[in-house]
């Protein structure tokens, strides 16, 4: 008689939220083409908009000093769970930030974590619709269609093909449109860079290198948006085939993205000076090659949105359907970002929200914070200083910096 198949438990709060399957390891180029992969998307759009508001070199030093700092932070995370790893005794599946936060400080750093991954994540889709609605409206130059504005048609015909794609509940199904997503994106990036310096040579426009210190929390905001890709680490330190040199392979990629952000930043800025707008395809003159961009890159986020989604997905079916696959509750998701992108008129501004509110919390506080808990008690003062420093910054600019964010988004624009 047949044995009856014991069915999989169901996963508990201190599951880890990815499971210990035997994966292929990454070598040092595929680990520095993920981490590329995994940090880069739309919101490099909005650099050329933000260097405008803080001036050239403000927003270069914000991005390098961004870029050094979360390097640093994501080291944290590696370096905690290698320490608590070897303790042995339980600890030895840490595969996830959210497993890493329920180790150090229980069922409260559990529900950080999933906290800040599902305002992130719903965040950037927000900003997927803001910026197709804005890429369309601009293509199409129709300021209204069916007595709808047209930014919020562009919103509403999106909701129904993002109800289909979002109740696809594999990844794997998912994989061919990240691939898609991440070809156009570069092909978009090199475009958009021959324009700025076509257009630099032909207007040369005045540039400021440093606006002032009242836009300093601005800055910092939209800067952090763009460098979030912290939850992704401690899955990609488990792949890589050679952790001796992890450490390194992710310097070099934050380095390269940071040049890469540098130049694209700047160069769309200093290209159309104070006329730069919010989302820089904006500023791209008619013709094919420019329609071709915005619809390309239009396509690339429609398509990214059910990618970005998934991970709040795993948290909120993980917490109140017991891990179980929940078609309502991805639609309710889906509506509540899409009546948030109704409401935000600015790219740019929300970006700078996102980042300030949810990504310096994700990036710098949560990781130094676990790092001192669990080293505490064989720091210097040094490194007691260091963590707990990033901890306070990452506190004073998440509060101001969403502070500053909200009014600009709640006053009336010009």
């Amino acid at each position: 008689m047949a044995k009856k198949q014991e069915r999989t438990p169901l996963p508990k709060e201190d599951t880890p939220l990815i499971g210990a399957k035997t994966v292929p390891l990454s070598s040092q180029p595929k680990t520095f083409a993920n981490v590329f992969i995994a940090i880069v998307g739309a919101g490099v759009l909005g650099l050329p908009y933000a260097f405008k508001r803080t001036g050239w070199l403000m927003n270069l030093l914000m991005i390098f000093g961004v870029a050094a700092l979360t390097y640093h932070c994501m080291m944290l995370l590696v370096y905690t769970r290698r320490k608590l790893e070897s303790y042995g005794n339980g600890f030895a599946k840490i595969n996830s930030f959210g497993d890493l936060g329920f180790v150090v400080c229980g069922s409260i750093g559990r529900f950080a974590v999933d906290v800040m991954i599902i305002l992130s994540q719903a965040g950037f889709c927000v900003g997927y619709l803001i910026f197709i609605s804005n890429s369309l409206f601009d293509l199409f130059e129709q300021k209204s269609i069916l007595g709808i504005s047209a930014k919020g048609f562009f919103i509403w015909m999106c909701f129904p093909f993002q109800l289909g794609l979002n109740s696809i509940a594999s990844l794997t199904h998912l994989a061919p449109l990240s691939i898609f997503a991440d070809i156009v994106d570069l092909g978009a990036i090199g475009v958009v860079m021959m324009e700025d310096v076509i257009v630099f040579e032909k207007r040369r426009p005045e540039v400021q290198a440093f606006a002032g210190w009242s836009i300093f929390f601005y800055g910092i905001g939209v800067v952090l948006y763009t460098f979030e890709g912290v939850g992704l680490i401690l899955p990609l330190e488990s792949e890589a085939e050679d952790k001796d040199k992890f450490g390194r392979t992710i310097g070099l990629s934050m380095a390269f993205i940071a040049v890469m952000y540098g130049g694209f930043g700047a160069l769309g800025y200093i290209a159309f000076g104070d006329e730069t707008k919010d989302i820089i395809t904006a500023n791209m003159g008619p013709g094919f090659l420019t329609a071709l961009v915005k619809l390309g890159l239009s396509i690339n986020l429609f398509f990214t949105f059910p990618l970005s989604m998934n991970p709040v997905y795993e948290v909120v079916e993980r917490r109140f359907c017991g891990g179980e696959y929940c078609l309502w509750m991805r639609w309710v998701w889906v509506l509540v970002v899409c009546l948030v992108a109704l409401l935000v008129p600015n790219f740019a501004d929300f970006m700078s929200l996102v980042g300030s509110s949810v990504c310096v919390g994700l990036a710098f506080v949560l990781p130094a914070l676990f790092h001192f808990l669990v080293f505490k008690g064989e720091m210097g003062w040094k490194e007691w200083c260091l963590d707990v420093g990033i901890v306070i910054l990452g506190i004073v600019l998440a509060t101001s910096g969403t502070w500053y964010a909200l009014k600009e988004i709640l006053s009336v624009k010009a």
